[in-house]
C-alpha cells in the first residue's frame, strides 16, 4: 500500500496549487484520505454493514470507516509513526470523513465538476512527479491491488473539495497594496541583480473568419478599419464598430501592457516592429486579422514586481489557512450530523 499512500498524498499537494494552496492537515496521520472499503482486499469485512454517521441526506458506513482506518494504520506502520488509542483515532477519522462529506455535498449543490481532461492532467502530473509514465503509474497502482479507476475517483473527490474551498475562501480574503508595502518596509531593502523586461502598451482590432465571412472578406474588413484610422478616426470608436474581440472592443481595443510571450507569435512580431503611435497593416493569426497600434513602450523592473507578488501570495496563503479553519467550523455547525459509533 506504500505506493498508493504516496501517490494520493501527492495528488492532494498538486490539486491544492494554483490560485491558492490550502493546508488542512491536523497531523501526519490525519492527512485527508479518501477510499472505499472495497479498495482493500486485506481489510477485514464486517458480517453486517452499519451506519456510523448521518451527514445531511447521506450516510457513512462502517465498511468505509474501516477502510479508512486500515489505510491510516498501514501508513503509520510504513512511516514508523505512532497512533493514539484506536477508539480515539476512530473518532478523529470519522470526523474527518464527515468534514469531507459536507464539503463534497457543497460541491454537488454548486454543480462543481472535475472533467476528464482536468483529471487526466492531474494524473499525468502525479505520474511525472514520480518519474513514471501513465502506464507505469497504472501498473504501480494495480500492483497494490487497486485499479486506476479507483484512484481516479479518489483524486476527483480531493480535487472537488479543493475547488469548493478555493471558491469559498477566496471570496473572504483580500490583500491590499498597503499590506504588501508594510511587509516590504519590515524587510527593508534587498540588494541584488535587477531584471528588466520591455513592455508595450497596445490596442488592436480583430476581424475573425467565420462561416459567413471568407478569408478575403475578413482581410478587406480589417483593411477598411485601418483606412478609417489612417484618416483620423478615433481608435476606440473603430474598435467598437469593427472588432470581434468582445473583451477588448468594449474597452476601445485596449490590451494594456503586454510582455514578450504573452501574445501569439504573428501578433508579437508585428507589434515589436511598430514604433509608438504607429498602426500596422492587417496581421494574420490563427484568430483572424489584427490591426495593431503601439501606444508606448517602457522597461519594467520585474525583480521588484516579483518580490511584491511573492509577499502578496504569502499573505494570502497565511490568511487562507486561517480562514479555512473558520469556514470549515461554520459549515460543520450548519450541517445535520448524527454520529453513531
Amino acid at each position: 500500500m506504500k505506493t498508493r499512500n504516496t501517490l494520493l498524498a501527492q495528488a492532494r499537494k498538486v490539486s491544492a496549487t494554483g490560485v491558492m494552496a490550502l493546508c488542512i492537515g491536523a497531523g501526519a496521520f490525519m492527512t485527508p484520505l479518501v477510499s472505499q472499503a472495497q479498495n482493500y482486499a486485506s481489510t477485514q469485512r464486517q458480517p453486517i454493514d452499519s451506519v456510523v454517521a448521518v451527514v445531511n441526506d447521506n450516510v457513512i458506513m462502517r465498511s468505509e470507516l474501516n477502510g479508512r482506518m486500515a489505510q491510516i494504520e498501514q501508513q503509520a506502520q510504513a512511516q514508523g509513526g505512532s497512533l493514539p488509542p484506536r477508539a480515539t483515532l476512530e473518532a478523529q477519522v470519522l470526523e474527518r470523513m464527515v468534514m469531507d462529506e459536507v464539503q463534497l455535498q457543497l460541491a454537488r449543490r454548486a454543480n462543481l465538476t472535475i472533467d476528464d481532461t482536468e483529471l487526466n492532467r492531474q494524473l499525468r502530473t502525479i505520474a511525472e512527479s514520480n518519474n513514471m509514465t501513465l502506464e507505469q503509474f497504472a501498473d504501480a497502482v494495480e500492483s497494490d491491488g487497486m485499479t486506476l479507476a479507483d484512484v481516479r475517483e479518489d483524486i476527483r473527490r480531493e480535487m472537488l473539495m479543493r475547488q469548493v474551498q478555493q471558491r469559498q475562501i477566496s471570496q473572504r480574503i483580500s490583500v491590499s497594496d498597503r499590506d504588501v508595502q508594510r511587509v516590504l518596509d519590515q524587510q527593508g531593502s534587498q540588494n541584488g541583480d535587477q531584471s528588466f523586461v520591455e513592455e508595450i502598451r497596445a490596442r488592436h482590432i480583430l476581424v475573425e473568419l467565420n462561416p459567413t465571412r471568407s478569408e478575403d472578406q475578413a482581410r478587406a474588413r480589417a483593411q477598411e478599419a485601418r483606412q478609417r484610422l489612417q484618416q483620423g478616426a478615433d481608435f476606440a470608436s473603430v474598435a467598437r464598430e469593427f472588432s470581434d474581440d468582445s473583451g477588448s472592443a468594449l474597452n476601445g481595443g485596449e490590451l494594456g501592457w503586454v510582455r514578450p510571450g504573452q501574445t501569439v507569435p504573428a501578433f508579437e512580431e508585428a507589434m515589436q516592429s511598430l514604433g509608438a503611435n504607429q498602426i500596422s497593416e492587417p496581421v494574420r493569426s490563427q484568430f483572424g486579422y489584427h490591426v495593431i497600434e503601439v501606444e508606448e513602450r517602457r522597461r519594467q523592473n520585474v525583480t521588484e514586481e516579483s518580490r511584491r507578488e511573492q509577499i502578496r501570495q504569502a499573505i494570502f496563503q497565511r490568511r487562507a489557512n486561517e480562514e479555512l479553519q473558520t469556514w470549515q467550523q461554520e459549515i460543520r455547525s450548519e450541517a445535520f450530523v448524527d454520529i453513531r459509533l
